[in-house]
């Protein structure tokens, strides 16, 4: 951990965030014009103009160059672009490079954002680019990405004793947070024996392990610490980030248990001046019900392997020990391919206490998780109001 990535620690702030239209918005409706709800509500949010905005940062699998095109459909000029492509972790990384840049004075405001249609547009998975490069697992013809989360699910079962029944519990959890969030896709009763008993994706993962395709967007507003006290809603301050990979493909993942996540929380605690046991709402990248569990061992709230106990009774659902994916998270409330910038829009929620019937009671530091590729990309950020600086 470096002095400079230290003096981060609350100079900048989440001043913005909204969503576009979510679920199925249907055919007319563009992944660009997603983008462009989701930054007008952001920046009504903040109490700012387009034209404060002078950098702008996002990832699409739908078009090439995307801050650039994205800057050039809303119309902003900006001084700096970012289009770092490190999957659904991406808009994490985003924060994290937005507060560097405000801080060394490369920009005031900074607009992330993403959009997507995937529902609408093919109702399956979009790539992010031709895989030009075949990868190790290509002659055995996986069903990627469910295929790799399956076999992580797997190794953790065989290595642990992980059962099934508690990989449904992540599920169930997730859709219980749901049912108090009225804009999730997913608001009907489920159990485990629902889970257990739905299609097999790719054993032992079925389609309820699985997280949903959807459509939908959104955009975060960050600025200066000074800029963010004088503007219309509480800041939120990022008070550290970390980064870390260790591969792409799963075939070349060192440990099937274990991910990067444990480097980069690591290196987002260090900064912030952190322990885990000190979250008060915990939003983790959940495109699988593995990835819930291994993330909260890897991020520190248990020792590994114990993950499947600690989910275990609702220990993540309301009313559970630790409050986790309160929307519903990418298993019940959205997930247009790319799930990130949802993670940050959730805590900013939560922290200024907006979230409404998901409300996590006292919530003032936030710990935001976001997964890119197969377990391959990992950003961690720690955020907070005013009484953690």
């Amino acid at each position: 951990m470096t002095s400079t990535e230290r003096a981060l620690r609350g100079r900048a702030a989440v001043v913005g965030v909204a969503e576009s239209s979510l679920g199925e918005v249907g055919p007319g409706i563009s992944t660009l014009d997603l983008i462009g709800q989701a930054t007008v509500r952001a920046l009504a949010d903040a109490g700012l103009q387009k034209s404060d905005v002078d950098a702008v940062f996002g990832h699409s699998a739908f078009f090439a160059l995307p801050a650039l095109t994205i800057s050039e459909y809303l119309g902003i000029r900006p001084r700096m672009t970012d289009g770092t492509a490190i999957g659904g972790s991406s808009f994490v990384a985003h924060l994290h490079h937005a507060a560097a840049a405000i801080e060394a004075g490369l920009c005031e405001v900074a607009l992330i954002v993403y959009g997507s249609t995937q529902r609408s547009s093919s109702g399956g998975l979009m790539a992010s680019g031709a895989a030009l490069t075949k990868s190790y697992e290509t002659p055995f013809r996986p069903r990627m990405p469910a295929s790799g989360y399956a076999m992580a699910a797997a190794r953790h079962m065989h290595e642990f004793g992980t059962t099934r029944e508690q990989l449904a519990e992540v599920a169930v959890a997730a859709r219980q947070w749901a049912q108090r969030n009225p804009v999730a896709f997913m608001q009907d009763d489920l159990t485990i024996d629902d889970v257990l008993s739905s299609r097999v994706v790719s054993s032992p993962l079925t389609v309820r392990d699985c997280c949903l395709v959807t459509d939908g967007g959104g955009a975060v507003i960050v600025t200066s610490a000074e800029r963010a006290r004088t503007l219309r809603k509480a800041p939120v301050y990022l008070l550290g980030a970390g980064e870390a990979n260790w591969h792409v493909n799963v075939a070349q993942m060192p440990d099937l248990t274990r991910t990067a996540a444990i480097d980069s929380s690591r290196r987002a605690y260090e900064a912030a001046g952190v322990t885990p046991d000190q979250f008060d709402v915990v939003e983790v990248y959940d495109a699988f019900t593995i990835s819930t569990l291994m993330f909260l061992e890897d991020l520190g709230f248990c020792a590994k392997g114990e993950g499947g106990a600690f989910v275990e009774k609702g220990g993540i659902a309301p009313g559970g020990r630790l409050p986790v994916n309160t929307n519903g998270g990418g298993l019940s409330y959205c997930h247009p391919g790319m799930y990130g910038i949802f993670l940050i829009i959730e805590a900013v929620r939560q922290l200024r206490g907006e979230a409404g019937a998901h409300q996590v009671a006292d919530a003032h530091l936030g710990l935001v998780h976001g997964n890119g590729g197969t377990f391959s990309s990992q950003v961690t950020a720690v955020l907070g109001d005013e009484s953690t600086l």
